[in-house]
């Protein structure tokens, strides 16, 4: 899979920090339900790969992806788990050519051009802007555009459902990350039917 396949699917990636094995079924379910079928689990709780293996596992129509992919082990662990893609928050090229060769499709992580050449120049051209609002957001996607005409962005930190429609508006913009898809109030409450319908508002985001 090219990762900007990914954008085929809709507008919002969602960033799913999950803290208890038992939500992660119900939660990725709402989301697929509501149209929302690419998911990404960060890797930033001790359930994380196990969260990752059962909705593989058990959510038909998800297409799982590891976030916060940040050595090799994270990406092996992330393949190991079924997971179909990763995400890194930055990118280092010991991950991009780790990746290629076990087969996990990497949303390598840039904030700068530097950071976007090194990236592109070991083939990657479907970047993870992050973080995006603290980096420059709107502004410096613009100005990327010009010299990286060829490069595409997945900008993911500080988005809110009222700043994505102006992000998916720009032109090197395919498809953008999010957390407002799963509220912790919501899963707390396992409040999975909010979940769903604000997956579904996602259509009208673009």
């Amino acid at each position: 899979m090219n990762t900007l396949e990914l954008a085929e699917h809709g507008p919002v990636i969602p960033v799913i920090v999950i803290q208890k094995l038992e939500d992660a079924v119900p939660m990725a379910q709402a989301l697929v339900d509501g149209g929302v079928r690419v998911l990404e689990i960060t890797l930033r709780t001790p359930v994380a790969l196990k969260c990752m293996e059962a909705i593989a596992r058990s959510v038909k129509g998800a297409i799982v992806g590891a976030g916060t992919i940040r050595t090799v082990d994270d990406a092996q662990a992330a393949r190991d788990a079924g997971c179909q893609f990763g995400v890194s928050p930055g990118y280092t090229s010991e991950i991009g050519h780790y990746c290629r060769n076990i087969g996990l499709p990497l949303l390598p992580g840039v904030a700068t051009a530097s950071e976007v050449m090194r990236a592109n120049g070991d083939g990657y051209g479907f970047l993870k802007f992050f973080p995006a609002s603290a980096a420059g957001g709107i502004p410096l996607l613009k100005a990327l555009h010009g010299p990286f005409a060829d490069v595409a962005f997945c900008p993911t930190g500080g988005i809110s459902v009222e700043t994505a429609p102006q992000y998916l508006a720009l032109p090197n913009v395919k498809v953008c990350g999010g957390s407002w898809l799963t509220p912790a109030d919501a899963v707390a409450a396992k409040d999975w039917a909010r979940i769903t319908r604000l997956a579904q508002e996602v259509g009208q985001l673009r």
